[in-house]
């Protein structure tokens, strides 16, 4: 079933690595006119460009740091400029962080919540005025608040509030036909073994249902569906990805 992504207009946060690179380009491919940003220059965001030129269709990569407000506002500018509206916002970026409760300082904590939750605040709301009504906003969340994980309350307290923020944000913009939802990986293979030891990614695995890791083309297959047409009746969900932990 057509998807109805052909001619959308995505921005997408964190957009030249891991889960937000895999969806720019399954966007690209599927038609949809993108916008990717990232936070530094790298060869990550120059190769994605390249990626982008190959498929073809009209994208734009852009340098913008998702949790300052200026830089945002900024953002909603070149958006607006680029594509003179957008039908859909992917709130991607996001950080991690391992560290004991008792140990974690106050900038550990904010850096955290900051590009985790308070992106989502900043970019969605500066780009209300952009979004067409019947748009879809999604928020890349993380299974694992629902779970709760040693060494990381910042982190998991940042996704569950990502949770909070679809449910209540769904319900305001409902008027329009937004519909808000969020993407809940399990542990994902953004870098080789995901950056765990062997054994703990076997452990992982063993606990899965269907026996192995998540991809980040796994999880950009649940945004693109949310994103586009098929999912039109959803709103306010937290769809898992995670294999059947």
């Amino acid at each position: 079933m057509d998807q109805g992504l052909a001619g959308k207009r995505v921005l997408v946060t964190g957009g030249t690595k891991g889960i937000g690179r895999a969806t720019v380009l399954a966007l690209a491919e599927a038609g949809a006119a993108v916008v990717a940003v990232h936070r530094t220059d790298s060869e990550d965001a120059a190769s994605l460009e390249r990626a982008l030129k190959e498929i073809g269709g009209q994208f734009r990569v852009v340098r913008a740091d998702v949790t300052s407000g200026a830089e945002v506002a900024q953002l909603a500018k070149t958006c607006g400029d680029e594509l003179g509206g957008l039908d859909a916002v992917v709130n991607n970026v996001g950080v991690d962080g391992h560290v004991p409760f008792g140990e974690m300082v106050e900038e550990e904590w904010h850096r955290v919540v900051d590009h985790n939750v308070t992106s989502a605040y900043l970019v969605t709301q500066a780009m209300l005025e952009l979004l067409s009504d019947g748009a879809s906003v999604v928020n890349v969340g993380s299974s694992v608040a629902l779970r709760g994980r040693v060494l990381g309350v910042h982190y998991t307290a940042s996704k569950a509030a990502l949770i909070g923020l679809t449910r209540a944000l769904c319900k305001e913009l409902g008027p329009r036909a937004i519909r808000v939802n969020t993407v809940a990986p399990g542990l994902t293979e953004t870098e080789p073994g995901a950056g765990l030891p062997p054994a703990a990614v076997e452990r992982i695995v063993g606990m899965t249902a269907l026996g192995r890791i998540c991809q980040p083309e796994d999880v950009a297959g649940a945004v693109l569906f949310l994103v586009g047409d098929t999912s039109r009746y959803i709103s306010g969900v937290t769809l898992n990805v995670d294999g059947g932990v």
